[in-house]
């Protein structure tokens, strides 16, 4: 079943449910994807629908943090919740630890120096861990390891 087929399958499932909430971020997600195919003129490749959730997610990061510098916590917390159910449609995330090792891995690879070869390496990672890796948290890492 390929990844819009399945925001379809659970969004019917939280209509027989009744959940309200899951329904109503099932939907926004199944409408980023369509409006997307329609961009595209033809049907979401797996990869390309998981480009689409994960700029739902961040979006949803970028409005988490907002709202707590706002001091809205009520809107925080509702998009940490709608934050929580498209994470489920993504591939778990690496964690730190592994992370920083392939990120040293890669800089012995390409030899990086310095802060300016910042882009080379992230190009890198991004090629071939894009759906496990945050680029925030790789250009943090690369921050603390290139001087």
């Amino acid at each position: 079943m390929s990844l819009t087929e399945q925001v379809r399958a659970d969004m019917t499932a939280a209509m027989k449910a009744k959940e309200a909430e899951r329904l109503s971020t099932l939907r926004m997600l199944q409408s980023a994807l369509k409006n997307e195919q329609i961009e595209k003129m033809h049907e979401l490749s797996d990869a390309e629908a998981s480009a689409v959730i994960r700029r739902g997610v961040k979006q949803r990061q970028d409005s988490i943090e907002q709202f707590e510098k706002a001091g809205r916590q009520e809107l925080a917390d509702k998009e940490k919740r709608e934050l929580a159910i498209l994470e489920t449609y993504l591939p778990k995330q690496m964690s730190d630890a592994a992370l920083e090792e392939i990120i040293e891995a890669i800089i012995a690879a390409t030899g990086a120096a310095s802060k300016k070869d910042t882009g080379k390496v992230m190009k890198e990672i991004m090629a071939k861990h894009r759906d496990e890796v945050d680029g925030k948290k790789v250009q943090e890492i690369l921050g603390r390891l290139l001087p």
